[in-house]
């Protein structure tokens, strides 16, 4: 396992984890967790991911039960929760979701008490909360920072803008900035990691804990002749998420792809996420997985990366054709 530091903090980890999101509660139960997370921690993972939204809490329930019955040095491992939609779902009432202080506070120790810790590691704002100043969303990380109940603060799917307006207030007032921030990155969703966050990369510096690399399985192939019952897309609730990830347009650059894979002689998947962590703003890309042999197919990932010379990394960008245009200074 190759472990990176996260962004301009001490931090290190590494750069494939594990998270929960569609998967724990919703497709696995605690016998299928525990062993995927045992796999996981036994290869050299070091970060698991979750969110208090993520099926309604109880993902972090699950998790956090793992980890009890694991009884690994809590100093070993890294663990994520985010706050903003809350975990009642549509039984939210005011100040139940958000990024108020109160919500981040009480989402915060409600987190610590489903995962059954005393603090987590990384502590995100799942989305930007465009009715909450982000002075009091710095001040109250702040807070809990120095409460002990979080070490690092970061952000999720936030703009360039947004989170340098944070760094802004945290630089006036003598407060910790936001460290890391999550954004989905893969083959067809290229903007902010190489083009929009740059400036960021280079200034004040931050760590990317990026999410579907396999643009929810799209770029496995295993979407190309339909959709395979039990898959993530064939998942009530989640139809938002297959009329946008399953068009013709990107099936066909899918089928593209394959071909780039079958010369180098690698599966799909695994060039596709050694794609992205041979991105070097990537600090680490979490991997989704329901059975143990589809995450252990994944971890071979590592063994792509020495492959993608320019040469293929010039293909896959004329296959793809996803390549953002950055402007010229």
């Amino acid at each position: 396992m190759e472990y990176r530091r996260m962004g301009k903090t001490g931090l290190q980890l590494s750069v494939l984890s594990f998270g929960s999101w569609v998967t724990f509660h919703k497709q696995i139960e605690d016998n299928s967790a525990d062993a995927l997370m045992g796999l996981a921690y036994d290869n050299g993972i070091n970060f698991f991911d979750n969110a208090e939204v993520y099926a309604l809490g109880e993902s972090e329930k699950m998790m956090g039960r793992v980890f009890k019955s694991k009884g690994w040095d809590r100093t070993s491992y890294v663990v994520s929760s985010k706050v903003f939609f809350g975990w009642r779902g549509k039984e939210n009432k005011p100040n139940q979701s958000g990024l108020s202080r109160k919500h981040l506070v009480e989402a915060c120790n409600e987190a610590l008490l489903r995962l059954q810790m005393d603090y987590i590691d990384l502590f995100f704002c799942h989305r930007p909360d465009k009715n909450v100043p982000i002075e009091e969303v710095v001040w109250t990380m702040n807070l809990l920072i120095q409460q002990g109940k979080i070490l690092y603060w970061g952000t999720s799917e936030w703009s360039a803008q947004e989170i340098m307006e944070a760094h802004m207030y945290a630089e006036k007032y003598k407060l910790i900035g936001p460290a890391m921030e999550q954004p989905e990155y893969n083959l067809f969703n290229r903007h902010k990691l190489e083009s929009e966050y740059l400036q960021i990369f280079k200034n004040p510096g931050l760590g990317t804990t990026i999410w579907s690399p396999l643009a929810s399985g799209l770029l496995t192939g295993k979407y190309n002749n339909g959709i395979p019952e039990g898959s993530r897309l064939s998942l009530s609730g989640f139809e938002w998420l297959k009329d946008r990830t399953r068009t013709d347009e990107k099936l066909n650059r899918v089928r593209l792809l394959q071909g780039v894979a079958d010369k180098l002689g690698v599966s799909l998947a695994n060039l596709s996420i050694a794609w992205c962590i041979k991105n070097p703003n990537v600090t680490t890309a979490i991997l989704g997985a329901t059975k143990k042999d589809q995450l252990e197919e994944n971890l071979k990932s590592l063994e792509v990366l020495p492959l993608l010379t320019n040469e293929i990394l010039s293909e896959i960008d004329e296959v793809m054709q996803t390549k953002p245009i950055l402007p010229e200074y």
